[in-house]
């Protein structure tokens, strides 16, 4: 490479995280830090990086959106089909991690995942941009295609097919619910002491928090 990559760094000066000031459940707090994402104008503050495992043990990620917090659980939505769809088939061990670099924060989710009612996602994809619905029916989500016009052309034919119609949820796609048993908050701080804290799920359902060190 031209450019020296081992000396792009910079230090993290926006503040720091303390015991006193988290809140003993971390479903507050993840909102608490959320919200002053999106106040704050952070880039994509509800994008969230998602692990899966495939059959024989290998690691995956991708980007998606986290659309709602139900019932103490992160809920997304995707084809069921796709690459990840598959692997949370396989095992539903996953992992979501948020970055915020505007405000120099990170959350780690490990947890299961499982499905959401068909009525939940039906109720979701009605509120859907109407594009945004037809894309769903026609992309065989992670499969090769042979060029981009195939797929347009396929959104052009289910447009005109379900014009004046109803566009309902294909029964491929839809959403996941994500129960966590472990969620960590990470602070940037000066000279990369970072505060990190740790919720960890309990058998009483209690969560016990620790200091990680950075």
């Amino acid at each position: 490479m031209k450019i020296d990559i081992r000396n792009i760094r910079r230090e993290y000066l926006r503040g720091g995280l303390a015991r006193k000031n988290l809140s003993d459940n971390p479903f507050i707090q993840f909102q608490k830090w959320l919200e002053e994402a999106i106040d704050a104008n952070v880039n994509e503050p509800t994008a969230v990086i998602v692990g899966t495992v495939s059959e024989d043990g290998k690691p995956s990620t991708r980007c998606v959106l986290l659309k709602e917090l139900r019932d103490d659980k992160f809920v997304f939505y995707t084809n069921y089909e796709s690459r990840k769809g598959k692997q949370l088939t396989g095992s539903p061990y996953i992992s979501l991690t948020f970055l915020w670099h505007e405000l120099e924060r990170q959350v780690h989710v490990e947890g299961i995942a499982t499905k959401v009612p068909p009525e939940v996602s039906d109720d979701y994809y009605k509120t859907r941009p109407y594009k945004s619905r037809i894309g769903a029916r026609i992309s065989p989500q992670s499969r090769p295609i042979s060029g981009r016009m195939k797929i347009m052309l396929a959104f052009i034919r289910e447009s005109i097919r379900l014009a004046g119609k109803e566009v309902k949820r294909p029964e491929n796609w839809g959403g996941y619910a994500v129960t966590p048993t472990r969620i960590e908050f990470w602070q940037g701080r000066e000279s990369r002491l970072h505060d990190r804290f740790l919720y960890t799920l309990q058998n009483d359902q209690s969560w016990k928090i620790e200091r990680l060190a950075p």
